[in-house]
């Protein structure tokens, strides 16, 4: 038989690290740059993801 691996749950802390901002709506947008057009509308657009909470946001150009 092989070795048994412990894995460690992580904290309620570790797990909700950086969340609180969010839900107050001080999100921590990054841009994504590997879609920048929009094919059925023809336009370029901008998405946006929080580094905390990987919500979307898209902004139209």
């Amino acid at each position: 038989m092989g070795d048994v691996v412990q894995f460690k749950r992580p904290s309620l802390k570790e797990k909700h690290k950086g969340k609180s901002l969010c839900k107050h709506g001080f999100h921590k947008w990054v841009i994504e740059k590997e879609n920048q057009f929009d094919v059925k509308q023809g336009r370029l657009v901008t998405v946006m993801r929080c580094a905390r909470c990987q919500e979307k946001k898209i902004e139209l150009k």
